[in-house]
């Protein structure tokens, strides 16, 4: 299993490498958007008024965007990504525009540099698809988030995932078993697939279950629209008005229980 392991992490963390140099997950924090970095972030309202002086983790999310805005809002921001590449647009974008940064390069399921209990906020785009076990990802999350911490990620849908092909009649094909096990096959649509990357399909009971079953409520979930009606098939526009592809979360760290600071004995009568 270690071996598989470091094989799907090298190959993904070679992929964001090449893929820092100059593509759309690439895209660091403008002027404006850094003019109004809440807004930017948190389009929904589900962050705090204020960030300023709060703990935030952005989780495999180097960039230069989402730690850029954090850290322009007032935040205390710590960066953990698999890729050098991308970590180092972050360091890049800090530099130029005078903020401090953490930044750890590890892979989101694997967080022991990071102290338990130390973020208000833990913020992870879509990733979690690079890993093939969610509940250790959720475990990690748990560990370092804050009673009462927010967590808002963003997943890929299996069912975005399942779809193979688009046949002669422009209708998307779920190729792929729901109970698929281990990384994705190659595919023909590759719609929301990126190059070079290994790739694992989530199961809602995971995406979801998994979550609250880890420590989490979920106070809200959306569905993103990349439905364009006016995109010829084949484009991923066209493809987002039939199977949504990402799903988009705000959960909340529940209280940790607390050992009991008293001991209470059971009475048993005398035979």
């Amino acid at each position: 299993m270690a071996e598989n392991d470091s094989t799907y992490k090298a190959t993904n963390r070679a992929a964001w490498d090449r893929l820092a140099e100059g593509s759309p997950f690439s895209k660091v924090a403008t002027d404006e958007e850094c003019a109004n970095p809440l807004g930017t972030l948190d389009s929904r309202g589900w962050l705090p008024k204020s960030v300023a002086g709060l703990d935030v983790l952005c989780l495999a999310a180097a960039g230069g965007w989402q730690s850029i805005l954090y850290a322009t809002a007032g935040a205390r921001v710590t960066v953990v990504d698999i890729s050098p590449g991308m970590l180092r647009l972050d360091h890049r974008e800090a530099d130029r525009r005078g903020l401090t940064l953490r930044t750890l390069e590890a892979s989101m399921d694997h967080l022991s540099a990071l102290d338990e209990a130390s973020f208000d906020i833990v913020h992870q785009p879509v990733s979690t698809c690079y890993v093939p076990d969610i509940a250790a990802v959720y475990r990690e999350i748990a560990r370092v988030t804050r009673d009462g911490g927010i967590y808002i990620c963003q997943h890929k849908q299996p069912v975005s995932l399942q779809i193979a092909q688009r046949d002669a009649r422009d209708r998307y094909v779920i190729g792929l078993e729901y109970y698929h096990q281990g990384p994705l096959p190659p595919l023909e649509d590759r719609s929301y697939r990126e190059r070079g990357a290994t790739e694992f399909l989530h199961r809602w009971d995971q995406l979801v279950g998994e979550l609250c079953r880890s420590g989490f409520v979920i106070e809200d979930l959306r569905e993103p629209s990349r439905a364009d009606y006016k995109a010829a098939p084949g484009h991923f526009g066209h493809r987002g008005r039939f199977a949504p592809p990402y799903v988009r979360m705000k959960a909340r760290r529940s209280p940790r229980v607390q050992p009991a600071t008293t001991t209470s004995t059971l009475w048993l009568p005398e035979a």
